[in-house]
């Protein structure tokens, strides 16, 4: 491994390519420190301080994760990447309904192109109501400038601070996704994931740093994190990233018989090949929806018994759909299963597939083209697709059992699991299979060997 890391650097396009991509990873986390102006910073910092554990404090938790940006710290890339993976997540949704976008995806580049040009349309609209909403609660909560809030004796600055947010925060967003495109096109890796996963890692020294401050090898001492207790949060990351990595490369190989073709006096096909369904085919979007969705009904409820105090059943309920409630568990479970469902629903179309591998002259032995092999990829599909939601929703809920069976903080304990570890792990094995890729095409070992043998491949079941 260590050589292969060595011939890296022995490949200039390759080199070239790595060095660009950390430059403009470089150039992200340097723009998510510039303020926007007029926001009081420390009274930001004071107010989500003040909120922990609470509703707005997870889904500001959440939107870190996801997003790559922060709403504790209100700077021009504060939005992050969310709008666009939002727009690109709608747009591939309406392409299943609107047979316009439909057609547009089977055109191959020319309508992947025009498709992208709807993305970036509508992640500027998208960033507009984004922004004009976290002004309009940062204001709500007297979080900026007194010279800038006030409508009726500064109207100038006030409307100077709402266009320069507005505008700020787009077009931040817009240079991020410019930094993902650049990427993808000069780089190596997933531009828009990279930035994702640069926005999760850059929280990890500081939950490491806060561990060894609050670490003691004494057994007998007062730390609040003992030596076996490090133990145990060292092998469960080792565990979690484990089966991460299993259940990522997790697929199962469905054989596929090319049938025979006999031109003249040479006979072609005949070859036996696999067809590859990803256990885990929706990745960590079941995860990111049902999070997303989890949020509001604590929210909702909470605000319902501030307007209704003597109701306390709504404390109860709000209480409840915390992080560490048991309804919030059972709730979290349910929508990850029916998002990993509705999900592969959406992207899996087996009849699309199957109609592809008549056309082709291929067909699953014993079953015939059509909709018997329709039927039965579909029914695979499912069960496949019942284990890989089983392991979400466990990975999902371990950072919040260990963070209250050990009394460890969240910002610990959400990398042993959840959607931050999935996002890491997944863009990080597609980061080490591209570079691996161009160093056996240029005759060089892969990480694992110095053979063809030896590549990172997917594991079957």
């Amino acid at each position: 491994m260590i050589k292969a890391f060595l011939n890296i650097f022995k490949v200039r396009e390759l080199r070239n390519k790595i060095l660009f991509t950390l430059g403009l990873l470089a150039v992200y986390r340097i723009g998510f420190y510039i303020a926007l102006p007029g926001v009081d910073q420390e009274e930001l910092t004071r107010h989500f301080q003040s909120s922990s554990g609470g509703g707005i404090d997870r889904l500001s938790d959440y939107f870190a994760i996801f997003t790559g940006g922060s709403l504790h710290q209100s700077t021009l890339f504060g939005l992050g990447i969310m709008p666009y993976i939002s727009a690109s997540i709608i747009l591939q949704l309406l392409a299943t309904v609107v047979p316009t976008l439909e057609r547009l995806q089977k055109e191959g580049d020319v309508g992947r192109k025009k498709i992208q040009e709807y993305t970036r349309y509508l992640t500027v609209i998208i960033c507009v109501i984004q922004s004009v909403f976290w002004l309009k609660y940062i204001v709500s909560q007297n979080l900026v400038y007194a010279e800038y809030a006030d409508w009726s004796n500064q109207f100038l600055n006030t409307l100077s601070f709402w266009l320069i947010g507005v505008f700020g925060m787009t077009a931040g967003t817009v240079f991020l996704m410019w930094l993902g495109e650049q990427i993808d096109e000069y780089g190596i890796g997933n531009g828009i994931s990279l930035i994702i996963m640069a926005g999760i890692l850059s929280r990890m020294p500081h939950a490491v740093f806060e561990v060894i401050r609050e670490s003691s090898f004494d057994v007998t001492g007062d730390a609040k994190y003992g030596p076996l207790k490090i133990l145990f949060l060292i092998a469960a990351f080792v565990g979690v990233v484990a089966g991460s990595i299993l259940i990522t490369q997790g697929q199962r190989r469905i054989p596929i018989q090319q049938a025979k073709q006999t031109r003249g006096r040479r006979v072609y096909g005949g070859q036996r090949q696999y067809l590859p369904l990803r256990v885990n085919h929706g990745g960590v979007m079941p995860i990111i929806f049902a999070s997303s969705l989890l949020i509001f009904p604590g929210l909702i409820f909470d605000r319902l018994h501030a307007w209704i105090p003597s109701w306390n059943w709504l404390a109860v309920i709000a209480m409840e759909l915390q992080g560490s409630g048991f309804l919030y568990a059972m709730c979290y479970v349910a929508l990850v299963y029916f998002f990993a469902y509705f999900w592969t629903t959406v992207q899996f179309q087996p009849k699309e597939m199957a109609n592809q591998l008549r056309d082709y002259g291929s067909f699953i032995p014993g079953l015939r083209p059509g909709k018997r092999t329709a039927d039965y990829l579909e029914t695979v599909m499912t069960r496949i697709t019942f284990v890989g939601a089983g392991f979400l929703a466990a990975i999902a809920l371990i950072p919040q059992v260990i963070s209250e069976a050990l009394d460890i903080p969240f910002s610990i304990s959400s990398f042993l699991g959840g959607t931050g570890l999935l996002i890491v792990v997944s863009v990080s094995l597609d980061m080490v299979q591209r570079i691996e890729a161009n160093l056996i095409m240029r005759n060089y070992g892969g990480f694992l060997g110095d053979s063809g043998g030896g590549r990172i491949k997917g594991s079957y079941t």
